[in-house]
């Protein structure tokens, strides 16, 4: 029997996992299916996501992917095509946050999502069909929950009763702003009845996890592509009572710059893994964005009852089929040990584990160079650690931050990374935002020669001195294995 991602594993050890990292599929381009889900069948994890293309936003199709790891990813192509003029699935309609799901009754696979026009004024749930998972599906309809609203979409099927559910805000309007759970009938098609309603804490993006004791609600606050603390409710039953939300990660951190969307149940022969399956969402190029995918660890609160975190590794190996999560250790490089040049300088930084910080970087002319990095003699994964203080603006704009009334913002500042003074190879490295004070991680992908290596940070150079983050540390991990 065909089966979805909560309820089996596949047979193979997973290759590394990088979150945030650029991801390429076996075909050399880039990963690009947002905002989706994965689903089990067979032993093969099959992506789904909205298919972005530079200049087109949104009304790309949904983008379709086959793994045996969740680390070596597969095209193939689009499992849902935008139709020119049709309704609900032409270009220029919005085809967001595609859910899959395998329909007993009808021996067929459901694709459910978000339908809307340009304008958000339809706010649907759409449905297409297919007798293969990976396409290409037919469009059904698409049709009011219960006539409600529906914006942001999710759906969650219980490994227990393997009952399926609608996850959806009801929209930005005065009227609105509350997150459902609501109930599919047997075929996976239709909705039946109101579970749960979360009224007006605003938010949006919603997921749930189970474990064999308890419901968790994942959702993020509703600032655009500004990434934020997504929070979680607990519940012994859908149905409630829930409890106050929480963050799932450390407090500023914005969930390390990512939104959530789905997260994925891995019943293994040691251990079940809880995967976060987020978005970093990237308003310059969103065809681009990037992936946060991380274990959620479940623990126990003082009072007794579970709670969720989100746990970060720059790089991890998963094996999907003993559901282990192995972290990856690295070395590290500090910054108070590096070369500056030019305007760069090494500052005071109580927050970091030196004391000081690497700030002034900028141009191909004020950078810092780490120096004596061991490497393996090909492509290594290299973490950068960083401060990026202009809360989501630069401080140079006008306008300054958006953390002010009608301030300007950006997502990134943007660094140029050589190795060994290769500059026909120069990197380009995106630093989001960051709380000052608080230090997060970027990754690259470095060829690296055998013994030691010079690792060179600028602003990233075209005509103008672009500005990079402040530099904590490198820290360099291991050639993949697999």
């Amino acid at each position: 029997m065909l089966s979805i991602a909560f309820l089996l594993f596949a047979l193979v050890s997973a290759k590394y996992i990088i979150p945030g990292g650029r991801w390429y599929d076996t075909s050399g381009s880039i990963l690009n299916a947002h905002a989706g889900c994965i689903v089990l069948s067979n032993g093969t994890f099959w992506l789904f996501g909205e298919y972005k293309t530079q200049g087109q936003i949104e009304g790309g199709g949904i983008a379709v992917y086959s793994s045996p790891d969740l680390a070596t990813w597969t095209p193939h192509g689009l499992a849902l095509t935008p139709v020119a003029g049709h309704s609900y699935i032409s270009p220029e309609n919005i085809i967001q946050r595609p859910k899959v799901v395998w329909s007993e009754e009808s021996r067929k696979w459901h694709m459910h999502w978000h339908a809307d026009n340009a304008a958000y004024g339809l706010l649907l749930q759409g449905l297409a069909e297919s007798s293969r998972i990976q396409g290409p599906y037919t469009f059904v309809r698409a049709t009011t929950p219960l006539g409600n609203w529906s914006q942001d979409f999710g759906l969650f099927t219980d490994y227990k009763s393997h009952k399926s559910y609608s996850l959806y805000s009801n929209g930005d309007r005065k009227e609105a702003r509350d997150v459902y759970i609501t109930a599919y009938d047997n075929s996976n098609s239709n909705l039946t009845s109101i579970v749960h309603r979360f009224p007006k804490y605003d938010l949006e993006a919603p997921t749930v996890l189970q474990t064999d004791s308890s419901y968790f609600a994942l959702m993020s606050h509703k600032t655009g592509y500004r990434p934020n603390n997504v929070v979680a409710f607990r519940a012994d039953h859908l149905s409630g009572p829930w409890s106050q939300p929480y963050f799932i990660a450390p407090p500023y951190t914005r969930t390390y710059n990512s939104q959530s969307g789905f997260t994925l149940r891995i019943a293994g022969t040691q251990a079940t893994t809880h995967l976060y399956i987020g978005d970093q969402w990237d308003s310059n190029s969103l065809w681009e964005s990037r992936y946060i995918w991380l274990p959620l660890t479940i623990g126990t609160t003082a009072s007794g009852t579970e709670r969720v975190g989100l746990e970060w590794h720059d790089v991890y190996d998963l094996d999907v089929r003993t559901g282990v999560v192995r972290g990856v250790n690295g070395t590290a490089y500090y910054a108070a040990d590096a070369e500056v040049a030019g305007d760069a300088e090494l500052q005071e930084a109580t927050f970091t584990a030196t004391g000081v910080i690497a700030t002034g970087i900028a141009g191909n002319s004020s950078t810092v160079t780490f120096g004596g990095v061991q490497g393996s003699g090909g492509e290594q994964w290299v973490s950068f650690y960083y401060q990026n203080t202009d809360d989501m603006g630069f401080g140079d704009q006008p306008g300054g931050s958006p953390d002010r009334v009608g301030g300007a913002w950006a997502l990134r500042r943007i660094s140029g990374v050589v190795v060994n003074g290769r500059g026909e190879e120069v990197q380009t490295l995106y630093q989001r935002d960051t709380h000052k004070g608080v230090v997060l991680s970027a990754p690259l992908k470095l060829r690296l020669e055998k013994g030691a290596n010079r690792i060179t940070v600028g602003g990233l150079w075209n005509g103008v001195d672009v500005k990079g983050a402040d530099l904590d540390r490198i820290v360099v991990y291991p050639v993949e294995e697999g």
